[in-house]
């Protein structure tokens, strides 16, 4: 795969030969792909075992031979310098998912490990959802998102007796709320 070797000199100056490969100097890029894609997918399809996938990869070394060429139609054997690439490219693109199918086991298990809500929390999510919104959003912005009165009233673009007033329905909602929920797990 050198670019210096010269032509032997039984040929003309425009071909040359590298094993089984003869290549043209004045060979058209359409013209190399036209006549290697075929052989280059096939031989990557035996490797992957997917159809689609070969041709992707194959696709994308033909891309990178285009970008280069020039300089590589003065090589023996350019086919060559496409397989190599396509080969590198599947190896590539296996490790890629075998890391990516290691990170989701590993999540997984992570996953596997939490433990759903327990009954409070679950408690507490249905009793928020019953209260009126602004109701709602202010008991969530004052005791979880630990905002003051004077930051929610001025979030929310009302007065601080307002928020002060929504603080105070929605604790005393709650309370009875949560109340309810839980008589009706003693009972059970």
């Amino acid at each position: 795969m050198t670019a210096t070797m010269g032509a032997r000199a039984n040929e003309p100056p425009a071909v040359r030969t590298a094993g089984a490969a003869t290549v043209d100097a004045t060979i058209t890029f359409d013209d190399f792909y036209h006549a290697h894609f075929g052989s280059v997918t096939a031989q990557l399809c035996a490797y992957t075992g997917d159809l689609g996938q070969a041709q992707d990869l194959a696709q994308e070394a033909f891309y990178r031979a285009l970008a280069r060429w020039d300089r590589l139609v003065r090589y023996d054997d350019p086919v060559a310098w496409v397989r190599r690439v396509a080969w590198n490219l599947a190896r590539s693109r296996w490790r890629r998912v075998r890391t990516a199918r290691n990170h989701l086991l590993r999540q997984r298990a992570t996953e596997a490990e939490v433990a759903g809500p327990n009954p409070d929390r679950v408690a507490i999510d249905v009793a928020l959802a019953q209260l009126p919104a602004n109701h709602r959003r202010a008991v969530i912005l004052h005791y979880l998102a630990d905002l003051s009165v004077s930051q929610i009233a001025a979030q929310e673009g009302v007065a601080e007796g307002t928020v002060k007033s929504w603080l105070h329905r929605g604790r005393t909602a709650l309370a009875g709320l949560l109340d309810e929920n839980t008589e009706g797990v003693r009972d059970v």
